[in-house]
């Protein structure tokens, strides 16, 4: 993270509590699942990452300025080249309303910048993450610290040793333990201290699964919209 947009450094932090949000708990309220079936936005994958990263880092009534600096910009969008990060755009006509952006290693992912300009374009764009996510394999979603709006949608936290013992399970391709589920994640370091710090090559999630359920889907061959129609996301998402 930088200081701000001009901040020439970039600072890493490593929160005591960290945020996540269980792939099995995403909250699909009645409101939240009325807006994605009746697909009032058009939602892309990949296709604007750097003017999602543009709309991430815009100044906003509640956040002035970004965390968002050239060399963070930059280097994501390197990332993105290379195949290690993602982007969910939301879109009205030909407007980007919403959406998220965040890096992939393996099977998890960590959420980066999450924006909204109209109502639930955020969680629009989570709930497609989340769907496209548990289709394609993922068992960690990262999203760095919590905030009402997570915590409204299924975020939760863990400690810091917690989080690493599940980073660290998924990175080494072992089911369940650390990486399923959220019992006993509170009890202090849980004997993460003991968690051995897996090797590239990581089993990759498929990120591209989602599309495949959408083209078998009645609607979905017919749909230019890089995403499946909304009934499949929340068909995915209960």
């Amino acid at each position: 993270m930088a200081d701000g947009a001009d901040d020439p450094s970039v600072h890493w932090v490593e929160p005591r509590l960290r945020a996540i949000l269980p792939l099995d708990g995403f909250h699909l309220s009645h409101s939240l699942r009325k807006v994605i079936v009746a697909d009032r936005f058009r939602v892309t994958t990949d296709t604007a990452f750097p003017a999602m990263m543009a709309l991430c880092a815009e100044p906003a009534p509640d956040r002035p300025t970004t965390w968002i600096n050239p060399i963070i910009k930059a280097s994501y969008e390197r990332l993105f080249r290379l195949g290690h990060a993602h982007s969910v755009e939301c879109w009205l006509g030909d407007a980007l309303v919403g959406g998220l952006y965040g890096v992939s290693l393996g099977r998890a992912f960590f959420g980066e910048s999450m924006v909204s300009r109209v109502r639930d374009a955020s969680k629009v764009a989570l709930a497609h993450l989340v769907a496209r996510l548990k289709a394609g394999g993922w068992q960690l979603l990262d999203c760095q610290f919590i905030t009402p709006h997570l915590a409204s949608l299924g975020a939760i936290e863990i400690p810091q040793a917690a989080y690493l013992a599940r980073l660290y399970s998924v990175l080494s391709g072992v089911e369940g333990g650390a990486a399923g589920g959220v019992a006993g994640a509170g009890g202090g370091d849980g004997g993460a201290g003991a968690a051995v710090v897996p090797s590239p090559p990581f089993v990759a999630g498929d990120w591209g699964a989602l599309d495949a359920l959408g083209a078998a889907s009645d609607l979905g061959a017919a749909r230019a919209t890089g995403s499946p129609p909304g009934y499949v996301i929340a068909q995915l998402l209960t």
